[in-house]
């Protein structure tokens, strides 16, 4: 198997020249790409049972298919075939009837989708649903009341609260107290407005005490996978994420990971499911639908409430929900789902969570540590 860390060389995004001089050269390279990866993808055999395993070229090939911009495809390419040790545009040495070139492009392959799940998936599905949500209010007022000396504690522990507890205050306003998919009414809201009647919603309508619950703020990308202290995991975390769609850090990094066109607001239902990448938005574009229009959509079966078409919300001066962030989440979500790779990390999440270490060796000691390390972040 190929040294992981002997690939985070070749996942270098800072280089600013075109890779292809014309579309020729791209098409070639994309045609060398499938022929390669579909060779290994046709060997692969579906798990025995769930989430036992994924698979590996084709999580190569989604990830390139769902890049979500020509420059991170090009780049992904690029990385791909350093792996491989060879150009993107010769075909003289990609003789797949022979068997010694066959096996070392097996392990390049095997090698280089086992670095994408160690350094994005496994990352990105570890360290969802762990918003935390303070109260708009009451947060900040018991945070006022620390001593300076108790205060840095507290904000390691929660990472940025004052930030946290501002986003949750304008994704509720803006989102008009519900949830974006459901429609779900907050409850401590409506509780609160029953006390100073008369009761209505934001949009002026009498409170239906039939549809309401709490809610949450998610964040479309997980805050927490960015607090990683390790230099190199970072960087190369910040590197998976430019295959899919690149230079997107730059809207998250740092305090902008907690700016409202990086979350929304769900019922506690959605935001796992939203966390765990099974529900995902598309964005719906035509000449008679209003902006911030999206069709909702779940890849497992939740009775009938989905697929479903929703308008999201905007209020004055807050941002709404990024459209980019949100087609970056459906990809992720798309890559995961295809290639078996989220009921792989879920099994993984499951056994940790439990203390399994499996009898008959399937359990993939490797990842279950990098997923207990990226939680402890």
């Amino acid at each position: 198997m190929s040294s992981l860390s002997s690939l985070s060389g070749l996942i270098d995004f800072s280089a600013a020249e075109p890779l292809f001089a014309n579309e020729q050269e791209r098409a070639q390279a994309v045609g060398r790409f499938h022929r390669i990866v579909h060779h290994f993808e046709a060997l692969e055999q579906p798990a025995s049972r769930y989430g036992e395993g994924y698979n590996r070229p084709a999580l190569v090939r989604l990830t390139f298919e769902y890049a979500c911009s020509q420059e991170s495809k090009d780049r992904f390419l690029g990385a791909f075939f350093r792996s491989l040790a060879i150009g993107m545009l010769d075909d003289h040495n990609v003789n797949l009837s022979d068997d010694s070139v066959v096996a070392n492009f097996r392990e390049a392959v095997f090698g280089f989708a086992e670095f994408l799940m160690a350094n994005l998936f496994l990352p990105l599905r570890a360290t969802t649903n762990k918003t935390p949500q303070p109260s708009p209010v009451y947060h900040a007022a018991v945070q006022q009341a620390q001593t300076q000396e108790d205060q840095q504690p507290i904000q390691d522990f929660e990472g940025t609260p004052e930030r946290l507890s501002t986003l949750r205050g304008s994704c509720l306003t803006r989102d008009r107290h519900r949830c974006v998919i459901t429609h779900t009414f907050d409850i401590r809201e409506a509780l609160e407005r029953l006390r100073r009647p008369p009761a209505t919603d934001d949009d002026g309508n009498p409170l239906d005490m039939s549809n309401n619950g709490g809610l949450e703020v998610a964040h479309i990308l997980p805050y927490a996978f960015t607090k990683e202290e390790n230099a190199e995991s970072r960087k190369a975390t910040i590197a998976m994420l430019n295959i899919l769609d690149s230079s997107v850090m730059q809207i998250i990094e740092g305090a902008d990971m907690h700016r409202p066109y990086n979350a929304i607001t769900l019922s506690l239902e959605m935001r796992q499911r939203f966390g765990q990448f099974h529900v995902f938005f598309e964005r719906i574009v035509d000449a008679d639908t209003p902006p911030h229009t999206y069709r909702i959509n779940s890849f497992l079966p939740f009775s009938n409430q989905f697929p479903v078409t929703r308008t999201l919300s905007t209020y004055p001066s807050i941002d709404p929900p990024s459209e980019r962030l949100l087609a970056l989440h459906s990809a992720i979500g798309h890559i995961l789902h295809l290639s078996g790779a989220g009921a792989y990390i879920e099994i993984l999440l499951r056994d940790m969570e439990a203390g399994v270490v499996r009898e008959d060796g399937s359990t993939q000691l490797g990842d279950l540590l990098s997923i207990a390390l990226q939680m402890k972040g």
